[in-house]
Formats: structure tokens, sequence, C-alpha cells
């Protein structure tokens, strides 16, 4: 099924994101025109712990959001009687910054009579590439994060069919527990891909979790620990003063596993899409992961031998952000999916259960 962007006139939403460490507020229209996109990060202040503490990320976002609201509101140049919805992230996330976004959103929706549209993290990543791009659906779906990683066909806004995922741990999060292993600081991901533009991902043998086998789930917890075996081996483990090239080449072995793992379960992911949809691909990556350089050349070439072409996000845009929740509030405003204002925040919130929702769209 394919569905184009209607010819109605434009709408104007906010976006409101602060489900994990990123405070952010944007400003997005129909057309797909960013007029405002501002991020306020909090590395520094869970820097020291080598990851997200909740408490003090809710404390940051609740510190921080109205004055960031205003700023996108002006630099978008517009009042609120302008917009034409506010969308938010209400899930999944930290329960407490997620909560904060919820009640600054419905505050502003319910001061200016403003529709409230409550958005899935996920189908924010999902949407991103449609975002001023002509993107039809359906299309496959890889969402790598911290705390995702997913195989979905996307076949409409609200319509995701789950076609496999981790069964233990998330890439994301093997990134960042590698590079904490390592020492090589904090974020984990831009800190493991720096790290191996220097080494030789042949110089240690890890292991490639359910290469080969039936099925397109993934599974990275035993990359983990082979990765702590060869570094307590290679005299790397909580040692900042082993030796910086064999750090180099664990990071990039490392690297090089993760993408062997993701192209050969992409590849079958595509040859089960184009035998149910009857079409090759696009194959879409999405979530923080996806900055990653060498993941997208892995993918690209993965496309490339399917037929098909890869498509992502800008950097800018694959990391948490409120675009693409604001976008993903446009694409749900356009087909009248709207929220009541007692819509509750949720800490767990799988994509499969938006098929409800979206069975409400006139559409």
């Amino acid at each position: 099924m394919s569905e184009t962007k209607p010819s109605e006139p434009s709408l104007t939403v906010l976006g409101i994101e602060t489900s994990c460490d990123e405070t952010a507020a944007a400003v997005v229209t129909g057309e797909g025109r960013i007029l405002a996109n501002l991020i306020l990060s909090q590395l520094d202040e869970h820097r020291p712990y080598g990851g997200v503490v909740p408490e003090i990320a809710a404390r940051s976002h609740l510190d921080h959001i109205d004055r960031l609201v205003g700023e996108a509101m002006e630099q978008a140049g517009l009042a609120f009687a302008d917009l034409d919805g506010v969308a938010v992230t209400a899930g999944p996330g930290l329960i407490g910054g997620v909560f904060v976004g919820v009640m600054t959103a419905k505050a502003i929706a319910l001061a200016w009579e403003l529709p409230f549209l409550a958005v899935n993290h996920l189908e924010g990543h999902a949407l991103t590439a449609r975002l001023g791009a002509a993107l039809d659906f359906p299309y496959l779906l890889l969402l790598v994060s911290g705390g995702h990683c997913q195989l979905l066909a996307v076949e409409g806004v609200g319509r995701y069919r789950h076609l496999g995922g981790t069964i233990d741990d998330a890439v994301g999060e093997a990134f960042d527990k590698t590079a904490k292993l390592l020492g090589l600081g904090y974020p984990g991901g831009p800190a493991v891909e720096r790290a191996a533009t220097e080494g030789d991902p042949e110089a240690f043998g890890l292991p490639r979790p359910m290469l080969g086998r039936p099925g397109l789930d993934f599974s990275f917890s035993g990359l983990k620990t082979a990765v702590r075996h060869a570094a307590q081996g290679a005299g790397l483990l909580d040692n900042p003063e082993g030796d910086p090239q064999r750090r180099a080449d664990l990071a990039a072995a490392f690297q090089a596993a993760v993408g062997d793992v993701l192209a050969e379960r992409c590849t079958k992911a595509l040859a089960l899409f184009a035998e149910r949809y009857a079409k090759a691909g696009p194959l879409v990556v999405a979530g923080g992961v996806a900055a990653n350089r060498h993941l997208r050349a892995r993918l690209d070439a993965v496309a490339a031998s399917a037929g098909t072409r890869l498509l992502a996000p800008p950097p800018a845009l694959c990391t948490d952000n409120a675009a693409m929740i604001a976008w993903a509030g446009v694409e749900r405003l356009r087909l009248g999916l709207t929220d009541p204002l007692d819509f509750a925040a949720r800490p767990r919130w799988p994509l499969e259960d938006l098929a409800a929702r979206a069975a409400a769209s006139p559409g």
C-alpha cells in the first residue's frame, strides 16, 4: 500500500522530546520544513557516572524545558496561536523525563486549545526518513539505538509489523558497554567509532551472535562478554595505561562484528520483505546507532546487492531530537489521530500497540 502526502493546507506542529538525556523542542511544517530544532544535551551531567542517571535527567528536563520551547517558538517566528498541534514523546523512555515533556505539552495544548498528539518515541524514529523526503509505504526499517534493536515493516502511520528484534541487549547498549570497558569515554557509540578508525578489525576474533540462524532476531550479550574477555587478555580491562593500539584494534573488531550481524540480518529481511510486499525495499535505518558511518556503509552495500537503496536521516536526526516527534505529530494529525489530555505517559510502549489507534484512521 502506498500513502502519499495530501495537498491540504500546511500544518505546523511543535514537538517536545524528553525521553532520555536530551531536552529538545522543534517546530516542523507539513512540507517537512524544520523551522526550529533545539537540543540541550546533558552529557556533562551524566559523564561522571558513565551513563544516564534517571533522576538527574528528569530534574534537568524540568529546569530547561520551558525556556527551550520558548526559544524554539521564537526561532520559528511563530506564536502558539499559529500552531496546528502539539506533539510530545509520551513513551517509551525514562518515566520521569517523559512525564515532564507530556505535562508541558498538555499545558500548551490546553491553554491554546490545540490538538494534543501523544507520540511513541519509536514511531518518531520510524517516520523520520519521510521528513522532507519522498518515501512511500511500505518500507523495511532497521531501528538501532541505545535501548532498541528491531527490524520492522512500516506499512503506514501506526502500522508496524515486527519481523525481528534483540533477545537480550540492544546494539547501542553494546557500544556503550564496550566503550566503558575500554575506557574510551561517554557517549560510547561515537567513542568506539573514533577509536575503530585507527584499529585493525581482524586483530581479535570475536563472535557473530545469531549469524546464519533462522529468523531475524539479534543477540549482543555474548558479544559484550567476548569483548570483556578479549580486553582482559590484552591487559586493557579497566587499565587506562593499556596499549592504545590494542584498544583501537578491539574497538574495530567489535564494530566489524556488529556490522556483520546487521548486514546478514538485513539481507534476510530484505528478501522476506520483497516476497511479502512484492517490492525490493527500500531499507531505512534509524536511531542513534544509524549515525555510525561504518555501519551505514555496510548496510548501503546490502541494499545495493538487493537491488534497492539505503535511506537514513541526517546524523543530527538519528539521535533523539524533537523534529522527529513534531513530524510524527504532523503525520498523525493528518489522519485525525489526536489524543485526549488524560493520556498517560508510558515507560514501555511497543510499536505494535499502535495498531488499535491506526484502525481509527479515516484512511
